[in-house]
């Protein structure tokens, strides 16, 4: 997160600073390593943020979301764990492809390598992936340019499938032993039934990461409750790590606090001054204003028992809650940003669409809203309640945002309900369809015919132009934007004029008018039914909201 205008003269040597788990998984190493990011760079220092994904996959694009949580899309179409998400939003910025890695892209890169005979006909064995990992740390520290490359190593120590990502940082610490830092972010329980806080578990962790040749320089713990100095000065002794180096993270409402509560314990300057690294003043004035807001905005919440009603209603909602919130974290995030901008907080209700299916008459239960957002998703399941809804927001003039196939479907339910073509639908639902408004790229075609399905969609940032005079000209204030696609099927263009008589405008056009890239009713017909073809989302950041995010809540609030 840039606050500080100036730049520095960089640093004479690259610097890395390594995070790993200890314990167990999805304690917090991707909100660690945000702010570990957002400190240093608030502190003048060019930061990259890298991630390691230890799976096998060559990206994320396959997997399942109410298994594997979001997939995230960067500029550049690489489809990547939702960290990457996380990384953005703290440093206020885009990352580049270079500061993603999965075992599946270093495995394969070097096994097409030995095929095309590029080692010389050489024995290739386990070596030869530690020395990739590491030319792809370092590769992604030049061409950031950077001064601190700041790497979470995904998984849990004691994972074989992340031990050769530890190896190849254990080298490159053996190499330049005042250049890399190790950090270990662990868990420290409190059964119930005991009612004391347990650091055995992180012991064990740090041994076992002794056991790889990685002595951790910091110790991250996470628990419900701050870290007493009685436990503080156990694991020092245990794990012989400095006492001072034990950083205390307990449970917290918002995860924007962390780096404001991680610089109270000066963990910045202690992480320099472990570097090498000369002393510089931090400058969080931004950050530190942004969680004002927020605070800010849920105490008055609180006090007034007043907050905006917001219907997310989706697909993916069948796993439980600990699934959902994962598969749409960066459509939660965008609302919170908007909303902490305009001072208010929303409530956010998850709505699964087959119930809508299931019973029709529970569709107008969303009368109780003040505004329904449908996002992105894949398949046929639900969809029938997914259009009801859309059909009940336009009907009774409730504020209404469709992203990517939220859109989609928002032009088949205008379609078969204005239009009257009551069989419209999308060629991945229905390709037999006499109205396929809705339909896959040539080109795709081609790639789906192969059995080429990875990476088969059109991805990552792509510009468009927005017509004046209309909600979304409005939001953005500019006809020229940029925003980051992932989706197989577009508007046909075939039935583009035909829409637009019906009243349905397409606001926002690929530059070569071909592409409908936002479609949207007329504010003197609906106050905001408005969908978009790419992820608004995916570009909102906590000092820098998404326009349209914004727009929406500014309708509902009568602004």
């Amino acid at each position: 997160m840039p606050n500080n205008k100036k730049t520095n003269k960089p640093t004479d040597k690259h610097k890395y600073i390594f995070v790993i788990g200890g314990v167990m998984s999805g304690v917090g190493k991707g909100i660690t390593t945000s702010s570990i990011g957002t400190i240093l760079e608030s502190k003048g220092y060019k930061i990259n943020i890298m991630k390691v994904d230890p799976y096998l996959n060559v990206d994320a694009g396959t997997m399942n979301p109410t298994e594997h949580g979001e997939v995230f899309v960067m500029d550049s179409g690489l489809e990547t764990d939702q960290d990457m998400g996380n990384y953005e939003r703290f440093l206020n910025r885009s990352l580049k492809k270079e500061d993603y890695m999965t075992s599946g892209m270093v495995y394969k890169y070097v096994i097409d390598k030995e095929r095309a005979l590029g080692f010389g006909g050489k024995c290739i064995d386990a070596d030869n992936i530690r020395d990739e990992i590491v030319t792809r740390y370092e590769s992604s520290a030049k061409t950031n340019k950077s001064d601190i490359t700041v790497v979470e190593i995904g998984g849990t120590v004691g994972d074989y499938q992340n031990i050769m990502f530890i190896e190849a940082a254990r080298v490159m610490k053996l190499r330049h032993p005042k250049d890399v830092v190790f950090i270990m972010v662990s868990y420290m329980p409190i059964p119930n039934k005991i009612g004391e806080m347990k650091s055995k578990p992180t012991q064990n962790a740090i041994r076992q990461l002794n056991s790889y040749g990685v002595h951790a320089d910091f110790i991250v713990a996470r628990s419900e409750l701050p870290v007493d100095k009685k436990r503080k000065e156990k694991i020092a002794f245990s794990c012989n790590v400095p006492v001072e180096n034990i950083i205390s993270a307990p449970d917290i409402d918002s995860i924007y606090d962390v780096p404001i509560n991680f610089e109270k314990d000066q963990l910045g300057e202690m992480l320099t001054r472990e570097l090498s690294l000369p002393h510089r003043k931090t400058n969080m004035k931004g950050w530190r204003d942004f969680v004002s807001k927020v605070k800010t905005a849920s105490e008055n919440a609180e006090k007034d028992k007043k907050y905006i009603k917001i219907a997310v209603v989706g697909k993916y909602f069948d796993s439980g809650d600990f699934v959902f919130s994962d598969a749409y974290v960066s459509v939660i995030e965008a609302i919170k940003f908007s909303a902490y901008k305009l001072g208010v907080k929303v409530k956010l209700s998850w709505l699964n669409s087959k119930d809508f299916e299931k019973d029709p008459k529970s569709i107008k239960d969303l009368k109780h809203y003040d505004g329904i957002i449908v996002p992105g998703g894949f398949g046929n399941n639900g969809i029938e309640g997914l259009i009801k809804t859309i059909e009940y927001a336009r009907v009774n003039k409730i504020p209404y945002f469709g992203l990517c196939y939220g859109m989609q479907l928002m032009v088949i339910e205008y379609v078969r309900n204005v239009l009257g073509w009551k069989d419209a639908n999308t060629s991945e639902i229905n390709p037999n369809s006499e109205h396929l408004v809705i339909d896959i790229m040539p080109d795709q075609k081609i790639k789906l015919d192969n059995g080429h399905y990875g990476a088969s969609m059109r991805l990552g940032s792509y510009p468009a132009v927005v017509g004046k005079g209309t909600i979304a000209h409005k939001a953005y204030g500019k006809s020229e934007i940029n925003e980051r696609h992932r989706h197989r099927y577009e508007v046909n263009p075939m039935y583009i004029d035909e829409i637009q008589k019906a009243g349905l405008l397409f606001s926002g056009k690929s530059p070569n008018g071909k592409l409908m890239e936002i479609a949207e009713l007329p504010k003197n017909v609906h106050p905001f039914f408005l969908g978009t073809q790419f992820h608004p989302e995916f570009l909102a950041r906590p000092l820098d909201p998404h326009p349209l995010f914004t727009e929406f809540i500014k309708t509902i609030l009568g602004l």
